[in-house]
């Protein structure tokens, strides 16, 4: 079976009544947990971006609380969890400052976490991939809002 392009199941969703409409988005949140965690962000939480930041906030202070400390080699794996959670929440969203927020806060926790993460370069290098992506997405968003951040992006 091959798919349709997005014009197609844009014109299609056009024609489509809301009754039926309702039908096909629910179907499709029950087939994947990622749909239903977008159509969740979509329904409740894009109404409020500052809200959504802070609970996704709250959950990456949460899961780096949950890391076992004593093996670096579980702290890997945990930390490239929290990243996956990260990465997603930012793509929901769509927005270059919640994306920037979001890493921020991920980068900072690292670095307060209490482990010395400087004694595996796979650590160091999973650090510097966001570093870049923080720059990346900085040069994406206005001055003003460059400068907002400025302060955030030193301490890193």
């Amino acid at each position: 079976m091959t798919s349709a392009t997005l014009a197609e199941l844009k014109r299609e969703l056009n024609a489509l009544e809301g009754s039926r409409l309702t039908e096909l988005c629910l179907r499709m949140a029950k087939y994947k947990v990622e749909n239903k965690e977008l159509l969740t962000y979509l329904l409740y939480e894009s109404s409020d971006e500052a809200g959504f930041v802070e609970g996704a906030k709250r959950d990456i202070e949460e899961a780096f609380a949950a890391i076992p400390n004593k093996n670096l080699y579980y702290y890997k794996k945990s930390l490239r969890k929290i990243l996956r959670m990260v990465n997603k929440q930012a793509k929901y969203s769509g927005l270059p400052a919640t994306a920037l927020d979001l890493r921020i806060h991920f980068c900072l926790a690292l670095r307060n976490s209490g482990v010395d993460f400087r004694r595996s370069q796979v650590i160091v290098n999973l650090y510097q991939q966001q570093l870049r992506k923080i720059q990346a997405t900085l040069a994406s968003l206005p001055e003003d809002l460059q400068g907002d951040y400025a302060a955030a992006i030193a301490r890193l």
